[in-house]
């Protein structure tokens, strides 16, 4: 029989875990009630808007794919920004480090094209860590031995990964089939042997009559990116909260002044931080070319390979907890309000752009409730120490 102290660490767990959901809960009622009033002004039904993205996201087979396949990215940045986050640095540059690791996972398929793929596919996804991790660790060194912003450097660092991205995707790196004077900067077609699977669940017979098929997502683009993605996400949540590492990660995020204290080489952490955010999102980059792209194409923007997946990955690791965990459902989440998005704008006329003033708002009310979280928190600690101690007497 379960003894009373017992029930009462498991009430108290559970009553810890509800405290961390409720905020990002209410955070997100704000967002779509703020975003409920801006469909109104567009003269377009909350309701059937919502319903319209619901649909659009998960109403089928290929529709959930779809989400899935826009969530990798965004799963694979936000990891690296939990890590980033709980060390102490902000990283802004998940664009420019896609495109670092992109460019020399890419440079490594091609190279090895005559491989067969159980060499290209590791070597590349090692390459492109790599890079990103390098890439990402500029702004960390900066930010750890001369003090610079790093909300400044990797902001830069965007800009410069992209023109590196178009000089190399007009010269060294184009697709010898393009070259002329009207030619579309891209690379040349990763072999088929380098393309990451396509993941299918082979489904038994009497569930398959619920779903219609019993190969699902066997006709989708929905590739093994999400295995690896889903993956990395466990192996970051050991390495965050059950290494000695990853403690000394978050106790320099949690107190420079304290860290350093206790024998914690701060700078070196620092630095260690960003560049795994960078590593990450390399991957992120590298996975969008082996799983979807199977090339390097680019219009001259970031956005034009990343799919802004750099900033969503902020957004769905804030909302997620910053815990890689809590990243898993949160990028499925803006995954799916992508892909909805355009549903939502062929029904009802809806720009689709709108979803980035509803990131914009989820980060806003997110922030907001861990700042007034925060205050509930100090001013309960101090509470206690203001608490009169217990007699003796009533103690014994």
């Amino acid at each position: 029989m379960t003894s009373q102290p017992h029930r009462l660490a498991w009430a108290t767990a559970l009553l810890y875990r509800a405290q961390g959901i409720l905020p990002l809960a209410i955070a997100l009622l704000l967002a779509l009630i703020v975003a409920s009033a801006l469909l109104l002004a567009l003269n377009a039904s909350p309701i059937e808007a919502y319903s319209s993205m619901l649909r659009g996201a998960f109403g089928t087979e290929n529709a959930t794919a779809e989400t899935l396949v826009k969530a990798i990215p965004i799963l694979f940045v936000a990891i690296g920004i939990c890590i980033a986050f709980r060390g102490g640095v902000t990283n802004i540059g998940g664009e420019g480090q896609m495109i670092a690791g992109a460019v020399a996972g890419i440079t490594v398929t091609l190279a090895l094209a005559q491989a067969p793929g159980i060499v290209i596919i590791p070597a590349a996804i090692v390459a492109a860590f790599v890079v990103g991790a390098l890439y990402g660790g500029i702004a960390g060194f900066l930010k750890a031995y001369f003090n610079v912003n790093e909300i400044l450097s990797t902001i830069m660092l965007n800009q410069v990964a992209v023109q590196l991205m178009n000089f190399l995707l007009n010269g060294p790196l184009l697709d010898p089939a393009e070259a002329g004077a009207n030619h579309i900067p891209k690379t040349a077609r990763i072999a088929e042997a380098a393309e990451l699977p396509r993941l299918s669940f082979v489904l038994p017979e009497a569930v398959a009559g619920i779903f219609g098929t019993a190969d699902l997502f066997g006709r989708t683009r929905l590739h093994y990116g999400l295995v690896l993605a889903v993956l990395l996400a466990a192996l970051t949540y050991i390495l965050l909260w059950r290494t000695i590492i990853g403690y000394r990660i978050r106790a320099v995020g949690e107190s420079e002044r304290a860290a350093r204290y206790a024998g914690i080489h701060v700078k070196r952490y620092m630095v260690l931080s960003m560049m795994l955010a960078g590593g990450f999102a390399g991957l992120a980059g590298i996975v969008q070319v082996l799983g979807l792209q199977y090339r390097l194409q680019t219009d001259g923007s970031p956005a034009g390979f990343t799919g802004s997946a750099g900033f969503n990955g902020i957004v769905a690791a804030l909302f997620g907890g910053l815990n890689p965990l809590g990243a898993v459902p949160a990028a499925i989440f803006f995954g799916g309000l992508l892909v909805g998005a355009q549903k939502m704008q062929r029904d009802l006329e809806v720009s689709a752009s709108l979803i980035t003033a509803i990131n914009g708002l989820i980060v806003v009310f997110v922030v907001s409730s861990q700042i007034f979280t925060r205050r509930i928190t100090r001013r309960q600690q101090a509470a206690l120490r203001e608490r009169p101690p217990i007699p003796e007497e009533a103690s014994a």
